[in-house]
């Protein structure tokens, strides 16, 4: 079985493992295509790699990923910092047995969850229909090579 999916994992796809009929499927991807049909495969993917398109959805990426990456990894080693050098502090209590260190700790998982809802409501608002047209465009292209 052939999925026109370009994401489709072929190292899962069953590729070397019998088929229905009991004869062995090909051990690797398709050969090459056709010189007279067009580019291959690769020489689409790197099209659309190098194209405007898609730089602008990897620039939106990294505009999100790389600051939230490093406040959350600044965030992470003053709590650990602040946990070996000022144990006297993460040990002062807040309410009743809960102290600092625990506040802290929680404000960790807390962090992470906000910051995974930040990064799922900018990639639906900023990079996924982009990153979508960009697929079905290469997926349009590619459609019929190596067949």
């Amino acid at each position: 079985m052939r999925l026109d999916d370009p994401w489709y994992d072929t190292s899962a796809s069953g590729w070397g493992e019998p088929d229905a009929t009991g004869s062995f499927a090909p051990a690797g991807p398709p050969g090459p295509a056709d010189p007279r049909r067009g580019h291959s495969a690769a020489d689409i993917y790197l099209e659309v790699q190098r194209s405007e398109a898609f730089q602008e959805v990897r620039r939106r990426y990294r505009r999100f990923v790389v600051p939230a990456s490093l406040a959350f990894g600044v965030w992470y080693l003053v709590y650990v910092v602040a946990a070996v050098t000022a144990p006297g502090l993460m040990a002062r209590p807040v309410a009743g047995a809960v102290n600092v260190a625990m506040v802290a700790g929680l404000g960790q998982f807390l962090t992470t969850f906000l910051l995974t809802g930040a990064y799922a409501r900018h990639a639906r608002l900023r990079r996924d229909r982009a990153a979508l047209e960009l697929r079905w465009e290469t997926q349009e292209l590619t459609r019929g090579v190596g067949r």
